[in-house]
């Protein structure tokens, strides 16, 4: 029983000791965090819905459709990343502080805000560039 104990302690002080990695899934593929590298994407983007305004992001943030904000599956919270419009060049720079998108092909999921910025809304889907600049 002694040994047992022992046992358990180790094992609680060696995995205490490990990096812990996130994971989640959300139907589908489990996604994990991207450690913060620099890297480029290629894909499609698309903006929030209107019902969700105000509703908590991932990060725990209110999301405000005015902001330069959007969200991705893997990046790091608060990594900020251009995204570029490969269709007319127009680009906009992001703050990363929600996950998604969950829709096969789409690589990030942009404000309203953001959108605007490098796409005619009424389009609703963008191909795009992204780049992770911090």
């Amino acid at each position: 029983m002694n040994r047992l104990i022992w046992l358990v302690v180790i094992v609680c002080l060696v995995s205490s000791c490990a990096d812990i990695e996130v994971r989640y899934r959300y139907p589908g593929p489990v996604y994990t965090p991207s450690p913060g590298i620099m890297h480029r994407e290629g894909g499609i983007a698309s903006f929030y819905a209107d019902k969700y305004q105000n509703r908590l992001t991932a990060n725990g943030e209110r999301f405000d459709q005015r902001a330069m904000t959007a969200a991705h599956k893997s990046l790091p919270f608060d990594s900020v990343v251009r995204v570029i419009n490969v269709n007319n060049g127009r680009s906009v720079v992001v703050r990363i502080n929600d996950r998604g998108p969950f829709i096969r092909g789409r690589i990030i999921d942009l404000s309203y805000a953001a959108f605007s910025r490098i796409e005619n809304p009424r389009e609703g889907l963008a191909d795009v560039v992204i780049e992770v600049l911090d």
